[in-house]
């Protein structure tokens, strides 16, 4: 091993980094992605579909906070069609949290991770 630690060879650790730094910038990284999570939980996203009939309001955690279905929406003749409305929206409003999680996590450029 060479004097200032690290493999050989290799500058003094992996690739010339030390493996302290590494980890630290590992560690600030994690509270960084944390943080942003966070950030992300507290947002509030909504769908509308049908002109109206049926508004979904969700969190940054998916979690649906509100459903507004309009009288309009209701037809007891129908009920498949106020079903397919009720979860287009809620579907719609869940793609808008991971496009979300797509833009604020893309930073991070971690493989797998996304």
């Amino acid at each position: 091993m060479s004097k200032r630690g690290g493999f050989p060879g290799m500058g003094g650790g992996f690739g010339g980094m030390n493996l302290n730094n590494l980890m630290k910038e590992a560690k600030k990284m994690q509270q960084d992605i944390e943080k942003t999570q966070e950030e992300l939980s507290t947002k509030e996203f909504d769908a509308t579909v049908g002109g109206g009939a049926v508004f979904v309001k969700v969190t940054g955690n998916k979690q649906i906070k509100e459903i507004k279905i309009s009288k309009d929406a209701v037809d007891p003749e129908d009920i498949e069609m106020l079903q397919d409305l009720i979860l287009t929206c809620v579907n719609e409003a869940l793609k808008k949290v991971d496009i979300a999680q797509t833009a604020s996590m893309g930073k991070y450029n971690i493989p797998g991770l996304m």
